[in-house]
This record gives structure tokens, sequence and C-alpha cells, in this order.
């Protein structure tokens, strides 16, 4: 049988190489729906990138030369497609990525060559957020040029069980890690920062993030102290708070030993948990006096991730 069914993931997307980090950014700064400067953003979005750059290339060089979101991503699509296809062959996986390659325009003119029945849209973001899904969703309509009808969206998954389940098997293996008892592991959840004016125009990110904090702990009957905190702050506006690198060193200096951070946003690992969680804020913990500092893997991998995402699939169709 012909596959009649496109599953699109998309997601931020990485430099695949060191030359790749300026025009990058570049695209970043250049989203409408993260920064919006009427008239100027092109050319203010190059200078950023510009200046940036360099800084940017010096983080990736200590985490393996390129983004890891693509590797990932690609083994996710892949570990996908076979699930989906485990009874009969009609599912074709795709990726789209934001600011890198493969791009949305070029994975929609892939798409629009073939005659699938459904197209559906599944961000790797966990959370809704305009600055993510949103995005995302936006730059699709902006490339798509065939039946509305045909296409499906898949706005969060938060709640999804399985998904619960991955981040509750990785923060077991993080605990595996540790040589106190477990219950003397502070958690700290940190997920990607917002600004608050999103916040304030309706945007549910910041109360869907503190409802998976909740679902997780709630999972695990409460057994550990936690907080959760915002990381990745760009710019001049006032951003979701604690921010983590500040909440890191508050938990230490309050005399925290053990401390598990566990990006919540994040469904891969990539720059912001390898270098800014696990190089930049590890030297904060240390500094403070930390015994043991622990982040959690990104779900990556993970089977229960993949079953999350393939029974989102089957629930919207």
């Amino acid at each position: 049988m012909n596959k009649k069914i496109a599953v699109v993931l998309m997601n931020l997307g990485g430099p695949d190489s060191l030359d790749a980090v300026q025009p990058f950014l570049q695209n970043l700064f250049s989203d409408p729906d993260i920064f919006k400067i009427p008239l100027v953003q092109k050319p203010l979005a190059k200078f950023i990138a510009r200046k940036r750059a360099p800084k940017v290339v010096e983080e990736y060089k200590l985490i393996g030369g390129k983004s890891p979101i693509g590797y990932w991503t690609e083994l996710q699509r892949r570990m996908l497609e076979e699930r989906l296809n485990q009874n009969e062959s009609i599912f074709k996986v795709f990726i789209a990525m934001r600011y890198w390659k493969p791009f949305t325009s070029d994975v929609v003119q892939e798409i629009e060559k073939e005659q699938f029945e459904k197209i559906v849209l599944l961000p790797l973001y966990p959370q809704y957020s305009i600055s993510t899904t949103g995005s995302s969703i936006n730059e699709w309509n902006r490339v798509y040029r065939g039946p509305k009808e045909k296409v499906i969206v898949i706005n969060d998954f938060y709640k999804n069980e399985n998904y619960l389940k991955a981040i509750n098997e990785r923060i077991d293996q993080a605990l595996n890690e540790f040589d106190c008892k477990r219950d003397e592991v502070y958690f700290l959840f940190s997920a990607h920062g917002v600004p608050v004016s999103y916040i304030k125009k309706g945007d549910p990110y910041q109360k869907q993030i503190e409802e998976t904090v909740q679902l997780v702990m709630s999972k695990r009957n409460f057994s550990n102290t936690f907080s959760l905190a915002y990381q990745s702050k760009v710019g001049p506006m006032k951003w979701l708070e604690p921010s983590t690198d500040s909440e890191i060193e508050r938990l230490i200096q309050s005399g925290i030993k053990n401390l598990l951070v566990i990006p919540i946003a994040f469904v891969s690992d990539h720059i912001e948990t390898l270098y800014e969680l696990d190089i930049e804020y590890r030297k904060i913990a240390e500094g403070a006096g930390v015994e043991k500092y622990i982040v959690m893997k990104g779900l990556n991998d993970s089977q229960l991730f993949i079953e999350a995402l393939a029974e989102e699939v089957w629930k919207k169709l």
C-alpha cells in the first residue's frame, strides 16, 4: 500500500557546522514571531548575528563543533516512522526545521509532490508557545499552498502519559549517578524562558510548563524537593523568572549539596542543555560549593517518548 499520511516533525534546528552558526543566528533573529522590529528587522538581525557568532562558535566547539539537534531529530523521525508503520505502511515522517536545514519551505515542496490524504504537523515542543510551536506553524502556513483541510496540527503533548513516563525514566537514570539517598537530591526543572509580555498577551507557555512539572512530580508522589526556573534570556526585555543560573546559586548557598537539573521544555540535547546547563551553569554550581551537579539527559532516543509521539498522531487521526 502506498503511504498516504505525512507526519511533519517540527523543531528549531541548529547549525550543522561552525560556518553555519552565523546564518543560523541570522535566521533566528529574523523571525517576526520572536523579535518584532518593523522595517529594520532584517539588517538588525544580520548585525546581531555577526556580533554574537564568535562567542556562540566557541560554545559549539565545546560540544562537538555543531548542534546535535539534527542527529537526534533524524533518529526520532526514523523511530517514529517505524513505530507508526508497525501494522501497515501508510505513514511517511518528515522533518521541518525553523532556522536551519531542512527548512520548512523545502519540506513543503517535497510533500506537495506526493498525494497524501492527511498531513499531521507535530512540533517537538511539549508545551505551546507562539515563539516555538506558533512560529513553526506560521512558517508552514506562509509556504504551504495545498488544501488546508488536509492539515492537522498537534499544539502540545505535555499531558501525554508516555511523555511523562519518559521524563521520569530519564530522572531515574540520572539519580543513579548520585552517591546520596535519592530523596536527598534536589530537582531543579529548567525551561526555556520567554518574555513576560508574551504571557500577558495570553501565551499559555508558563502555565503549561508549571503543569508539566506538577504532573511529573505527582507521578513520583512528590518524592523530592523541587523548583522551576527559566534559562536562555536574550535582550533587555523582562523574561520569566527566576533565572536558572540565579536559582542554582541561591539553592546551593541555602545548603543544597546534590542538584539534579531537569530540562523540561526540550526533547533532545542541544546547546542549551550541553553547553548552557552542563558547562556554563556547572561552573556557577561548583563555584558556589555544590557536591554533585547532574544535568538530566535529553529524551533523545527514548522509546517511551516515541510511543508518546505515535499516540498523539493516532489520537488526532
